[in-house]
């Protein structure tokens, strides 16, 4: 692929990781939409169309798509970035707050592909980039809910490509660690708070301010979907940054048991 006239369509794109590569896009000569749920309160984005999105309603979804395809005729490249995130205890977080989090990080992603889809094997090219995270590939206490609709994203985008490959499609994950975003102020707490996991529940809290706030410029990451994204001979699944490289193989080479003393370890959990 080439970025020549090319058009990409980057969810959540006023801020952040979507910002970040919105721009990296323009950058490299593609022609990028950028979507928010409402533009009114984003702010403009040098070079990025914004159009307002709303990944949990399928007619927002299927209005936005079907904008940019009378807008351009094409669709070649779809980031899949518009996410939230949730901090507390799995069993303080009830189902229904579970699934409002899952209608954005995985059902959200779904609709967005199941939109573009048809236009890319109409035209039998094109790549879906979904971000994923670690936590797609690590266990995260206090962070089960983020972390079950990362590891869906996971298992979705790679049976995905497998699907749509014959078609010239190809669906890849990109796989940041903390990154310096709003990410921590995006994100929800459990709605159902139980005295028994308070003090974890703030550890945990200040753990992940720190880690973002010392985390991976978007940049970093705004870097690696481009090269998902362009790559003539992609990877299934890319990592974001020197975090992430590191969590990959830790979780790739280490015994379990010594993996799984790793992860309380780095979550400061007694043994």
């Amino acid at each position: 692929m080439t970025a020549e006239q090319q058009v990409a369509i980057v969810t959540g794109a006023s801020s952040g990781i979507g910002r970040a590569t919105a721009l990296a896009l323009v950058e490299a000569g593609y022609e990028v939409v950028g979507t928010s749920r409402d533009v009114s309160k984003a702010g403009s984005v040098d070079g990025v169309g914004l159009i307002d999105l709303d990944v949990v309603d399928e007619r927002s979804v299927t209005s936005a798509v079907a904008q940019v395809t009378e807008r351009f005729g094409r669709i070649d490249l779809l980031v899949n970035n518009a996410g939230i995130g949730s901090l507390g205890a799995a069993e303080e977080t009830s189902i229904a707050q579970t699934r409002a989090l899952f209608e954005t990080n995985v059902f959200g992603v779904m609709r967005m592909t199941r939109a573009v889809l048809p236009h890319m094997r109409s035209q039998r090219s094109g790549r879906i980039v979904n971000v994923s995270s670690v936590v797609g590939f690590l266990p995260t206490p206090y962070m089960a809910i983020y972390s079950a609709s990362k590891h869906a994203i996971e298992g979705y985008s790679q049976s995905l490509d497998h699907e749509v490959r014959e078609y010239g499609v190809r669906s890849l994950l990109v796989e940041p660690a903390y990154t310096s975003t709003g990410f921590e102020a995006n994100s929800t707490l459990a709605d159902e708070a139980l005295s028994a996991y308070d003090v974890r529940r703030r550890d945990m809290g200040r753990l992940l301010a720190a880690a973002i706030k010392d985390g991976d410029d978007p940049t970093v990451v705004a870097k690696v979907v481009l090269a998902a994204a362009t790559d003539e001979r992609p990877k299934l699944r890319y990592t974001a940054g020197p975090q992430a490289g590191r969590a990959g193989l830790l979780r790739r080479l280490a015994p379990d048991r010594i993996f799984d003393q790793q992860i309380r370890k780095l979550n400061k959990l007694p043994a």
